[in-house]
């Protein structure tokens, strides 16, 4: 996909994560008998709201990524983002939802085109993207991490420790770590690119590479069985000189604040109770985690 800059920064960023195969083309019902639903325009006017609520069925973009939104080895749509959709729409009145996996990078456009109605698949949210879709305020915030051998023998902690100690980086096709990388000092020609994060552990395990950067969560759950790799301590990459923290949400047609701001409300309620925690910490996320982060100030409004 097309690389949106950083918040606050200046420099090209690609997209954070990499994707599964084997996702995109697929529509998968999330309850038995479920059906294809009618297009929502909201081009007449119409609240989309009020139209899921009629049709019982709201159907969500999602990107094959685990922890963020996949399909289980079951065939049943899961991860951090989709669960939290679950209970927001039922609570809204919409008693079910429907997964529309494609690539990460037709998420938006699909969403536009209104081939779903929800991108709920733990996207960045960054002024690019703002130009092109309204977000929710961020269900999680999300810190970086690398992938190393047992025991982290160079000791590396960040991306300045990495460039100081020449180690053979790797990170994953499209992550936003590589523009972390290269704003340290890392030559981009020199970086290890591979498709994702288990093939990040195995070239750290294989000695290919040094140290494989992923976010935390990604590279506290993939480190879980391995017996030669761990993860460092979470940290924030600098972006422009400054410590940077990245926040994901749900993404909706410009159009229609009314939904945005009805999920929203629900969204605060399960964060002030502690149920949001409760909901994504199965997929690795802890409070750490857990932010107040505004759609406005990823932004940059």
């Amino acid at each position: 996909m097309a690389s949106p800059p950083v918040h606050g920064a200046h420099i090209p960023r690609p997209s954070r994560r990499a994707l599964l195969a084997g996702a995109a083309g697929l529509l998968v019902p999330v309850a038995a008998g479920c059906s294809r639903v009618a297009t929502a325009s909201t081009s007449d006017g119409g609240d989309l709201l009020d139209r899921l609520r009629a049709q019982g069925v709201a159907r969500l973009g999602i990107a094959g990524e685990i922890p963020f939104g996949y399909i289980d080895k079951n065939g049943d749509l899961t991860g951090e983002a989709p669960e939290l959709a679950k209970v927001i729409f039922k609570r809204l009145g919409v008693d079910r939802v429907q997964a529309v996996p494609t690539e990460f990078g037709s998420l938006i456009p699909g969403l536009n085109s209104q081939q779903f109605d929800i991108v709920s698949a733990g996207m960045y949210i960054n002024p690019d993207r703002c130009e092109q879709v309204i977000f929710s305020d961020p269900d999680y915030q999300m810190l970086d991490s690398f992938v190393v051998r047992k025991g982290n023998p160079l000791g590396l902690h960040n991306y300045q420790d990495v460039v100081k100690k020449k180690a053979k980086f790797a990170t994953g096709t499209g992550y936003a770590e590589i523009a972390y990388a290269v704003e340290a000092g890392y030559e981009e020609s020199d970086i290890l690119i591979v498709p994702d994060q288990v093939a990040g552990m195995n070239a750290v395990e294989a000695g290919r590479a040094d140290v494989f950067a992923a976010t935390a969560v990604t590279a506290r759950q993939v480190v879980l069985k391995s017996r030669k790799a761990e993860a460092t301590e979470a940290f924030k990459p600098l972006v422009d000189g400054k410590p940077h923290v990245d926040g994901g949400g749900f993404a909706f047609r410009p159009t229609e604040t009314k939904l945005r701001d009805a999920f929203n409300a629900e969204l605060r309620k399960l964060r002030e109770s502690g149920e949001l925690l409760r909901i994504i910490k199965p997929f690795g996320f802890t409070q750490d985690e857990v932010t107040d982060m505004t759609a406005k100030e990823l932004c940059g409004q």
